[in-house]
């Protein structure tokens, strides 16, 4: 005979069966966590698939908020790698020095430029360093329209001090309060070379910027090679002014007065040669008196056979004009 089954208790089995259907309830939860987590990520993916669709070269990390665009807004970011390069990283960390120079006083110190100058509370304080005068806006702004009041002024005032150098303005509110870091690179850059600060920026740096664009409820990117800086020596030049900006910008009024006193030194050498000058803009135009004039101010005589002196055409006018700025040239 074989042997009889071992006995259960109703105990036991109920037992095993609430095991059982603990594990089961586990393992579905289980399940439906990861069924859950896998529908995350492919949204995730189907997201990244769209923002890097055709018009993007390469794939990048987009943070979600860059993504909550309404239909034909645009927003710009600094591709990853791009922050990555040592003239970038060398540019930034020269400016933030430099600001921390000049705010050393205000104890204000600069750590991040995007969260430090969005509302315009920093940017304020360092023009009225950079400036020396107060500027008229409240100290500190909460709401956000307030905060885009504040910065209008200040960028304002800004652009009334670049203006002259017609140095291109490539920032406005929106990019600096929205926390744009190539805008707000692009107006620090400008900043330092107006008011002549104390430091070398690292030359050409240049950035991938990734413009996200809404078109038709679909995200499209594009890749921009966006100039932060060129040579010191471009970007100084814009700024170099002399007395006569300054009497353009200030007292335009008293050019006239200028103009009769240029005159009088002109004439006091060529009238050696038995020549005069009444009027600047025409008399000056074929540059035969600049050269005569060069010759009588650094004491030589300017062989004839070197330049027209009776010029006909444009050819030879610029002829003259060019030779007389050779002279000026050696003459330091």
């Amino acid at each position: 005979m074989s042997a009889a089954s071992p006995l259960r208790s109703p105990t036991l089995q109920r037992s095993r069966m609430k095991k059982d259907e603990s594990f089961l309830g586990k393992l579905g939860g289980t399940l439906v966590r990861k069924k859950k987590a896998k529908e995350v990520s492919d949204l995730q993916e189907e997201g990244k698939n769209a923002i890097n669709a055709p018009m993007s070269p390469t794939p990048i990390d987009i943070h979600p908020e860059d993504t909550m665009l309404e239909e034909n807004e645009e927003r710009t970011m600094i591709d990853p790698n791009s922050k990555e390069d040592s003239k970038f990283k060398e540019l930034v960390k020269v400016l933030i020095d430099w600001i921390n120079e000049v705010l050393v006083e205000e104890r204000i110190i600069v750590k991040n430029l995007e969260e430090d100058f969005y509302d315009g509370q920093v940017l304020q304080k360092l023009l009225e360093k950079l400036a020396n005068r107060k500027l008229s806006v409240a100290e500190v702004t909460q709401s956000e329209i307030a905060q885009k009041q504040k910065l209008q002024t200040i960028l304002d005032d800004i652009q009334e001090f670049l203006r002259p150098q017609g140095w291109a303005i490539r920032w406005n509110v929106d990019s600096i309060h929205g926390k744009n870091l190539v805008a707000i690179l692009h107006l620090l850059v400008a900043l330092a070379m107006h008011f002549r600060a104390p430091i070398r920026l690292p030359e050409h740096v240049c950035v991938q910027v990734v413009v996200v664009k809404k078109r038709e409820g679909i995200l499209q990117t594009a890749h921009v090679t966006e100039e932060l800086t060129t040579t010191m020596e471009l970007m100084m030049g814009k700024f170099e002014r002399d007395a006569f900006d300054t009497l353009f910008d200030h007292a335009p009024d008293k050019l006239s007065v200028v103009k009769k006193s240029l005159i009088t030194f002109v004439n006091k050498h060529l009238n050696k040669l038995n020549l005069e000058v009444t009027e600047l803009e025409s008399q000056f135009a074929d540059g035969v008196y600049l050269v005569l004039l060069m010759g009588l101010l650094e004491n030589y005589f300017v062989p004839l056979h070197n330049f027209y002196l009776t010029p006909e055409g444009f050819e030879q006018k610029v002829h003259n004009i060019s030779f007389s700025f050779e002279l000026m040239q050696d003459g330091g």
